[in-house]
């Protein structure tokens, strides 16, 4: 044990007093929690600009105008006589999609036929695109509806029943764990912890590659276990920040204690730290710990499975998947922050973490030994 204790403090000196590593530990940490988020915290996209070409200049399309320029999705920016202009504002960037109402739109309306309209819209950027029809399908249904209700009051039909023929199975959406619908809501938290796990890959395997002429004289088990308490300092502070004071501070709902979230993240930690002692075994310089890791950024995004769906995925890649720590860990605390479940309904990746540290920790011994004993017979030659 005084072995573990010496590389424990030594570890812990250079992590506050290693200038690389104290930038990744600590201002790295604060930059990113700052600018990160300030993309997202509108939380959803609002008054997308449209341009209108009603060709039928009834009181019926200028109302579906009105009641759409009232959504807070679209803003109805131009109003235009002929489609070639409107497809002009559509090249230049000025509007994102274009609504066109046929002629006898009114007519086809008050005679109970079918009067379609047609949107034009920016699918290269798919939250735009489902902001425009999303808007334009609620107001042609709601219009519609009022419509035909209408023409069969008008008719002599009973107005409940009237409105229950034209909408007989109405629809209340209720969106759980995420009231405002919004994106901040869905990507910050997981995009919280693949932060974590970068700064915690990297600063460890920093520390793993820099020269360290003060090393204490220790076994491989002995490194190791002083190397993987030392980093849990660094890690007590930026966790609780990042998972705690992070999601109120950005207004991202909260259901879980925050004794549940950082018990979850105590195996997450250990398995990252795990891999940057691998990482910085197997690089051995600074450098190239610093682009391998960047490197791999945007291949762990992808694969953690909220960006794209892990059922989608191939088998060998979900497999490749589950051996990276953000993965169980986006998906257990996601649920236990956010959704507030207790530990017993994540078992399955909270012990998948505990194994992931287990089995980076035995190949950080493993290599570590390999290190000793090669370095023990360079020095005797």
């Amino acid at each position: 044990m005084r072995a573990v204790f010496a590389v424990f403090r030594h570890e812990l000196r250079r992590i506050f007093t290693v200038r690389p590593v104290f930038s990744v530990f600590i201002l790295a940490a604060a930059i990113y929690a700052v600018f990160y988020p300030q993309p997202y915290l509108t939380e959803a996209l609002r008054n997308v600009p449209i341009v209108v070409v009603d060709r039928d200049g009834t009181s019926s399309s200028r109302e579906m105008v009105r009641r759409l320029d009232a959504t807070s999705d679209v803003s109805v920016a131009l109003v235009l006589p002929d489609l070639p202009s409107a497809q002009r504002a559509v090249y230049e960037r000025a509007v994102s999609g274009i609504l066109l109402i046929p002629g006898n739109f009114e007519r086809d309306l008050l005679h109970g036929r079918p009067s379609p309209v047609a949107l034009y819209a920016d699918a290269s950027y798919f939250l735009i695109y489902q902001r425009i029809a999303g808007a334009v399908s609620a107001v042609a249904r709601t219009l519609g509806a009022e419509v035909e209700s209408a023409r069969l009051v008008a008719a002599g039909v009973d107005p409940a029943l009237a409105g229950a023929v034209v909408d007989p199975m109405p629809l209340t959406a209720v969106p759980l764990f995420n009231p405002q619908g919004g994106y901040a809501t869905y990507l910050l938290p997981a995009a919280f912890i693949l932060i974590l796990q970068q700064l915690l890959l990297i600063g460890t395997g920093l520390l793993g590659t820099i020269p360290d002429p003060g090393r204490p004289n220790a076994g491989p088990l002995a490194t190791v276990t002083g190397k993987y308490m030392a980093y849990l300092v660094p890690a007590a502070l930026i966790l609780p920040f990042y998972l705690i004071a992070l999601p109120y501070l950005y207004g991202i709902p909260r259901l879980g204690s925050p004794t549940t979230v950082l018990l979850f993240a105590l195996p997450f930690a250990l398995a990252v730290n795990g891999l940057g002692m691998i990482a910085a075994a197997v690089f051995r310089t600074p450098l190239a710990v610093q682009l391998a890791t960047a490197a791999v950024g945007l291949p762990f995004f992808f694969l953690a499975g909220f960006s794209w769906p892990q059922e989608s995925m191939p088998d060998a890649v979900r497999l490749v998947a589950r051996l990276l720590p953000s993965t169980s860990a986006i998906d257990g605390l996601v649920r236990t922050a956010q959704l507030g479940a207790p530990l017993s309904e994540v078992a399955e990746p909270f012990l998948t973490l505990w194994a992931l540290a287990g089995l980076y920790g035995a190949i950080a011994v493993a290599l570590a030994a390999r290190r000793d004993r090669y370095g023990h017979v360079d020095r005797r030659r």
